[in-house]
């Protein structure tokens, strides 16, 4: 697998600043925001859109430092019950998709997003417990009424446009794990699929290499961020896993993102390569970095050198022994 790194945490650097950053740390790939949450500091989706001329000089910057773009990513709520939200959120996606296909970038990364409770509502609804029974109610309502609907048609576009989506498994948004994330593919079409990230798999309780075996005999994983939380059981019995305490406050949270190899053990990220080698998944490993006691450099190069020592590169031997 090819080694690459979300470039939303270099959004400080000029692209060819940051293009350069990333292969000196001897990364393969980039992952670039085209909007919504992830910005748009390195990629100016309009300009690029109405320009062949600055297509080729973006993808010129890219290729002839060896780099490939692994996907775009737009992450925000396209089913928000805030229309301006919402609009906002869709039109990006649809750039987003036009200038993938447009410069042969296979995957964008988005939320699935979520709606409100009822279509006047202002704010988004996550419901979390079947009982009482209206949140069952408001759940149902919002998959039928207003996840399926669009990603029905959003996905048709993207396999009309040659695109997959990755929709990231994340609380506060409808997927969030291997379940939701299956249910919304098999409504739609398999240009649905996840970019699938271990740090929001363990505090919810899952597996990530058994999320990696459920999702990879189905086909479904299309793109991977490596990012780690630290689990604090002391705390998760004071606040429980859906701890509500602002990300800054480390020392009381019960679990914290933390850089690869600072939540869970290299062995554990060792699993997790290799079970995405063994159920299909051989594409990039983007590195995200959202760790509140690092810096970024340091949490950057801290990820590289774990993630160098356990990624698996060449294709598989023969099997000589047998």
């Amino acid at each position: 697998m090819k080694l690459g790194v979300f470039t939303v945490l270099f959004a400080d650097k000029k692209l060819e600043d940051m293009l350069d950053y990333v292969k000196g740390a001897g990364l393969d790939t980039v992952e670039i925001g085209t909007g919504g949450n992830p910005g748009t500091a390195h990629c100016q989706i309009d300009e690029l859109l109405e320009s062949s001329e600055k297509r080729k000089e973006f993808k010129d910057k890219i290729e002839s430092r060896g780099l490939t773009i692994s996907a775009f990513s737009c992450h925000d709520n396209p089913v928000s019950p805030n229309k301006a939200q919402a609009k906002a959120s869709h039109d990006t996606f649809i750039k987003t998709v036009r200038l993938a296909e447009m410069l042969d970038v296979p995957v964008v990364n988005t939320f699935s997003g979520t709606p409100g409770s009822h279509e006047d509502s202002k704010y988004p609804n996550w419901p979390v417990t079947p009982w009482p029974t209206e949140y069952a109610d408001i759940l149902k309502w919002q998959w039928e009424e207003k996840l399926i609907p669009y990603w029905k048609e959003q996905g048709q576009f993207a396999e009309d446009h040659g695109v997959k989506v990755g929709l990231e498994l994340h609380a506060g948004f409808l997927v969030h794990t291997p379940h939701t994330m299956l249910k919304l593919r098999e409504a739609t079409n398999n240009a649905i699929g996840a970019n699938l990230d271990p740090s929001h798999l363990w505090w919810q309780g899952i597996d990530p290499v058994a999320a990696i075996k459920i999702l990879g005999k189905a086909g479904a994983i299309h793109h991977f961020h490596a990012k780690d939380t630290y689990i604090d059981q002391d705390n998760v019995n004071m606040y429980g896993l859906t701890d509500m305490q602002p990300y800054g406050e480390v020392q009381t949270r019960a679990w914290t993102f933390r850089s690869v190899g600072y939540g869970h053990s290299i062995q554990e990220w060792s699993n997790i390569v290799s079970a995405l080698r063994t159920y299909g998944y051989d594409y990039v490993i983007s590195i995200e970095h959202e760790d509140p006691i690092m810096s970024v450099e340091e949490g950057f190069q801290a990820a590289v050198k774990n993630l160098k020592q356990v990624n698996i590169v060449e294709p598989p031997a023969s099997m000589w022994w047998a």
